[in-house]
């Protein structure tokens, strides 16, 4: 898999669409969110509603932990990891890069959004379930890899309409689906900034794009007690409803308010 390419998981989730027929509900956490955006705008017949958590769509929009080193960081650098992991960017090696490698017991209860005091019986199990799961960081292509780190976060290039994927150049305008956009306003992965310039560069109406912040960082944004319970049922409600058919044009549609 070493070098598989952005475009190979963009041709793997255009043929998992066409399997099951129709348009789709795409939800893109993190580094999904920006290719659930591109594969919507590749393809805008195929998606009917769009959700992004927590994705770096403008990285000029906003500074973050995460696109700082990105931008401080040579590009040689990152080649020099993919290269010493055999093709591979080894994500024991991506995680000290990236972020701490190792937690401390404070930092996982803010992650999964757990109370001070109580589930004193649970806390060792969870604290050590956590732990398993975050030193098991993925090994990724680096083809893909330093595709990622070039051409999304060195050359913005989503984000200025300079990204070729299958062939074609994107435009953010082709998409006109309704989109929820989810943001965490402690993250220092991806800021809210970075996700939520999408508005001026998509071809969806105002009125059709439903944005939350969520009182967390990150991974919180996923896996916190909190916003599981209360933000992503809202996520589920909105995404149930009917979406009006082909692209929106009128102002006559509106996303419910919780």
């Amino acid at each position: 898999m070493r070098f598989f390419s952005i475009d190979n998981y963009l041709a793997d989730l255009n043929v998992a669409v066409d399997e099951i027929g129709g348009a789709v509900d795409l939800l893109g956490l993190c580094q999904g969110g920006w290719m659930a955006l591109a594969y919507a705008a590749r393809f805008p017949g195929k998606v009917r509603k769009l959700v992004l958590a927590g994705a770096p769509i403008d990285v000029d929009a906003g500074e973050s932990d995460l696109s700082r080193r990105a931008a401080s960081v040579p590009l040689s650098v990152f080649r020099q990891m993919v290269k010493t992991g055999g093709g591979r960017i080894l994500g024991q090696r991506a995680l000290k890069l990236w972020g701490p490698a190792e937690l401390d017991e404070a930092a996982i209860r803010q992650a999964l959004q757990l109370p001070e005091r109580g589930l004193n019986a649970c806390l060792g199990q969870l604290e050590a379930r956590f732990r398993q799961w975050y030193a098991r960081t993925l090994d990724l292509p680096g083809t893909y890899y330093l595709e990622v780190v070039e051409r999304l976060f060195k050359r913005n290039q989503l984000a200025k309409g300079d990204f070729v994927a299958l062939g074609h150049r994107i435009n953010l305008a082709a998409v006109r689906v309704p989109v929820f956009l989810l943001a965490a306003d402690g993250d220092d992965v991806v800021v809210p900034a970075q996700l939520f310039a999408i508005e001026g560069r998509i071809g969806t109406p105002t009125h059709a794009i439903k944005k939350a912040v969520a009182p967390c960082g990150h991974l919180g944004l996923f896996m916190g007690a909190t916003t599981l319970s209360h933000t992503w049922p809202d996520i589920a409600r909105w995404l149930a409803e009917p979406a009006p058919t082909g692209r929106l044009t009128s102002p006559d549609f509106a996303v419910s308010q919780f």
